[in-house]
């Protein structure tokens, strides 16, 4: 049995922390993984932005409410679990993610929780496990699956290795650079053939 491991933002859905930005006209908001390796760089960058502005989870909720997943998205998920299991890999929160999933079609999650106080100010997150997107590939094979996946940023890298066959898809240059040995797709009629030409 063959099981898909997807990203989310990039992929499926927009950057959320992109859109984010340009609502709130904060520039340092838009570095996502595709630009800092290291995911908690990253979020505790985040995280001080939002305290010093005084934004909270609801500011962040109303613009992911209007956002809608990428173009094709949707016929592209819904075609690959016809015929594959699918398990979405993301380094989102529960708290971001409801409004998107119901546009795709409840596809199955594993991501983070944030951690928010009583005035909605978000305080932290906590995730999941370690490494979660390797961890994960590396049970769904422990459980005899052969374990396909895509992503486009860098923290999407140690899922591709981990994988049995592992693909960019609308990567930065930067990534595509530095790990060379995964196709790269850029087009969901791409990605699916690469999925399909697999043993």
């Amino acid at each position: 049995m063959r099981l898909v491991c997807l990203d989310l933002e990039g992929v499926l859905v927009p950057e959320i922390w992109i859109e984010f930005s340009k609502v709130t006209n904060i520039d340092e908001l838009r570095l996502t993984t595709r630009d800092i390796a290291d995911y908690d760089v990253l979020m505790n960058k985040r995280l001080n932005i939002l305290k010093e502005r005084g934004l909270t989870i609801s500011a962040i909720q109303e613009v992911i409410l209007e956002l809608d997943p990428l173009p094709g998205a949707k016929p592209f998920l819904d075609d690959l679990r016809r015929e594959y299991q699918v398990v979405i890999l993301s380094d989102t929160f529960y708290e971001f993610a409801s409004p998107l999933m119901e546009k795709l079609g409840w596809p199955t999650l594993f991501c983070h929780r944030l951690e928010i106080s009583s005035d909605g100010s978000v305080e932290g997150y906590v995730l999941r496990q370690k490494d979660p997107k390797r961890q994960s590939v590396k049970a769904f094979k422990n459980m005899n699956y052969t374990v396909l996946a895509a992503g486009d940023s860098y923290n999407d890298t140690t899922m591709l290795a981990e994988a049995d066959a592992g693909f960019l898809f609308r990567a930065p240059d930067s990534v595509i650079t530095e790990f060379p040995q995964y196709p790269c797709a850029n087009e969901y009629s791409e990605l699916r053939l690469l999925f399909d030409e697999e043993p």
